[in-house]
């Protein structure tokens, strides 16, 4: 290129469709010299002026929107100025020129790239503050393959996508620019000029690190690599032994937006958060938080599940570093974070990943496999390489950057099958004419494998409502490699038979008894989640029959029944209080109800008291995914609705006694056969009247006979409270 820059290279800088931006402007070589060209639209003049204090040099007006252009005679490329913009009002404003600077992506992260296997794409793409040529600024990358032009553009710019076209790399599908004297707080997006019928479009960043406020969509650069953790030791050894498989886990799930509001309406912020929410969730004794999503999502109503910045934590409540000094907070607390991580859809929003580049990026070209037909969303292709980087990356970034100690995969059912939700003729088979979405299995397989490779102390739980084979199986034995699944046929079958009147449940003792068929089958979670109190479902406590007194029987005879079977734990939030109402996004837990009523504290007192219970009793947790950990002392009694077993170590060393009855009638001189001779005493019963029970209970110590019962060698005589679940352990003093 000589100093005469070709009229349609002009026109096509002005027309903002240039594709290679770089190969105009800024400084080149020519013969004797360099020439420097820029478009400034809204300048009335433009000179270069010498870094080295010589004089400045006028550009030449080449086009009437604002291309400039000058030959510096003797010039090399280590000529280094900026440009002095003279505005309509008279002003004039000295900028570096971005098209002076190089290339920041290395030629190895260009490879990974292009290959689609970069664990850790978030350290290339996206916004990050940098330093080049000794001026600092940020440096920007975004996957665009088809597009025809991609630009920077924010309020630095005018939102205008002529102004900082990006460089392309053939081969990789990334655009890449620095912008000079940016920072941290700019807003921006990414402005995409299409190859679709000159389809124009901004987009909020993919690996934008946080975003604007809804109904706001801009992306805002951060760097989210100066906060000081505090959390060494969690990290080091509190994770792994809260997060091992025989180590008690219960959960506590929650939604920040409406676990509690200030003033009737406001959000509380992370900090604050931190401030209330960790010392509850401590005192009533829980080993994790599941956060429902955090990533940042434009509609209250999808609780987070339609996700449009899958690395931003959502800006309702603060700033990443806010987020970062919650999860902290946690750890410093013993409190392990899981996160609810949405990779089965995204929404169809203009600003999120849909149509992203004029093509079908991300998602599938075709609806039949492409489109969600409940949900109204669009299905990640993960047969695309640099689709599966996209996820599996952003897997990594938050346990990476965010300290995140667990992600718990939502609706992993929907990935599973070609033919989820789909009538026939709505969905096409996999190349062996199967159901099975194979690209989408071993997607999963990956996720779980990187996930456990470069973090081996982090949980991977499935959200998995089928009877698919190995979900927690390894995936060198062809499972999916998941630590833990939500045991859903659990959930459904339990619910069912508590919200039988008593004098019903007689003939529905097989739903209790039949999750020990399968209990072994995987390492499963027991979930009552928020799924199960929203869309006239009711809360935990209205679905329970009978009158009030009643209902907080059932409920606390559930949880007791709950926190005894095998299998990790998980309760949502407002569940340990007794909501009435079902939940919703848009308001606050009834926490006025602790104040009105005792049965409320009650039950709250229970869960606090089962809670620190399980924790300290390695009968309860110990052996959740053998049989070695559970014995049937009696299931046959379905007259009686009477389920009575034993849970215990591997060796024996500790064993609980679990009897629950499941009718309003108490059972007196109830015998029961147990393992060891000596004295027996109860140590929880749902019944006390603490906890807004009768108060029958077994106040003595119970003795044994040496009289066999129920494959026992031992047997004693209990009473048995109505509606009610007592624990009894050896008295060894």
């Amino acid at each position: 290129m000589n100093e005469v820059t070709a009229q349609e290279e002009i026109l096509a800088i002005v027309g903002g469709y240039h594709g290679d931006p770089f190969g105009i402007l800024g400084p080149h070589e020519i013969e004797g010299g360099l020439v420097i060209r820029t478009f400034q639209p809204f300048a009335t003049a433009v000179s270069v002026v010498p870094v080295d204090g010589s004089q400045s040099m006028p550009m030449t007006r080449a086009h009437d929107d604002g291309f400039f252009q000058v030959v510096v005679p003797g010039a090399s490329m280590s000529f280094t100025y900026q440009l002095e913009i003279m505005t309509h009002a008279g002003n004039g404003l000295l900028y570096e020129d971005t098209y002076a600077y190089p290339s920041l992506l290395g030629d190895f992260d260009k490879y990974l790239l292009a290959e689609g296997t970069h664990l850790h794409s978030y350290e290339q793409l996206g916004a990050h503050t940098r330093d080049a040529n000794g001026r600092s600024g940020v440096f920007f990358a975004v996957w665009a393959p088809s597009a025809l032009r991609v630009s920077v553009v924010g309020e630095f710019n005018q939102w205008d996508g002529r102004r900082h076209p990006m460089r392309f790399h053939p081969g990789t599908g990334i655009w890449e620019i620095f912008i000079p004297d940016l920072g941290q707080g700019t807003l921006y997006k990414y402005e995409i000029k299409t190859n679709y019928q000159g389809y124009t479009v901004k987009k909020t960043d993919p690996v934008g690190f946080f975003s604007e406020m809804r109904p706001n969509t801009a992306s805002i650069v951060w760097d989210i690599d100066r906060y000081h953790w505090c959390d060494t030791d969690w990290i080091t050894r509190g994770r792994a032994a809260r997060n091992a498989l025989d180590a008690p886990i219960s959960i506590y799930e929650v939604h920040l937006g409406s676990w509690k509001l200030k003033n009737g309406w406001e959000w509380l912020t992370y900090r604050e958060l931190a401030e209330q929410l960790i010392p509850y969730v401590k005192e009533m004794g829980y080993s994790h938080i599941e956060l429902l999503p955090i990533a940042e999502h434009p509609f209250d109503g999808s609780w987070g599940y339609q996700v449009t910045g899958y690395f931003a934590p959502t800006s309702r409540f603060g700033t990443p570093d806010d987020f970062m000094a919650f999860i902290d907070a946690c750890h410093q607390a013993n409190i392990g974070v899981i996160l609810d991580w949405v990779p089965a859809h995204f929404p169809t929003d203009e600003h999120g990943l849909g149509f992203f580049d004029g093509t079908h990026l991300y998602e599938h070209a075709d609806p039949r496999k492409g489109a969600h037909p409940d949900w109204g969303t669009l299905i990640f292709n993960y047969g695309r390489n640099e689709v599966r980087q996209f996820l599996i990356s952003n897997a990594l970034f938050w346990i990476d950057k965010y300290h995140i100690d667990g992600l718990r995969v939502d609706a992993v059912a929907s990935m599973l099958y070609l033919d989820f939700s789909r009538e026939e003729g709505e969905w096409l088979p996999n190349q062996y004419g199967g159901r099975e979405n194979i690209e989408a299995i071993e997607f999963l397989r990956d996720f779980n494998d990187r996930v456990h490779e470069v973090f081996p102390d982090v949980l991977t739980v499935a959200e998995e409502s089928t009877s698919w084979g190995g979900v927690t199986a390894p995936t060198s034995s062809n499972g999916l490699g998941f630590d833990l699944k939500w045991n859903m046929g659990w959930m459904h079958d339990t619910l069912r038979y508590m919200k039988e009147d008593p004098v019903h449940r007689a003939y529905h003792q097989g739903e209790l008894t039949f999750s020990l068929l399968y209990a072994f089958s995987e390492k499963f979670l027991l979930p009552l989640s928020h799924d199960e109190v929203v869309h006239l479902k009711h809360s935990m406590l209205d679905k329970m029959p009978g009158d009030v007194w009643q209902k907080f029987a059932n409920l606390r005879l559930l949880y007791g029944y709950q926190w005894a079977h095998p299998g990790k734990k998980l309760l949502f939030m407002g569940g340990e209080i007794g909501q009435w109402r079902e939940w919703s996004e848009a308001r606050s837990l009834d926490w006025n109800l602790l104040d009105e009523s005792e049965k409320h504290r009650g039950l709250q007192s229970f869960m606090r008291d089962l809670n620190h219970f399980y924790q300290n009793t390695p009968a309860l947790y110990e052996e959740d995914n053998s049989w070695e950990g559970f014995t049937w002392l009696d299931f046959r009694d379905s007259q009686r609705s009477l389920l009575v077993f034993l849970r215990q170590t591997a060796d024996k060393r500790d064993h609980v006694v679990v009897a629950c009855n499941f009718t309003p009638v108490p059972r007196h001189n109830y015998r029961l056969g147990v393992p060891e001779a000596g004295a027996y005493v109860e140590v929880l019963n749902s019944d006390t009247a603490v906890y807004g029970g009768s108060n029958v209970n077994n106040n003595q110590p119970l003795i044994t006979e040496p009289a066999p019962w129920q494959d026992q060698p031992h047997s004693i005589y209990l009473t048995l409270p109505p509606l009610g679940v007592v624990y009894l352990k050896k008295d060894h003093d």
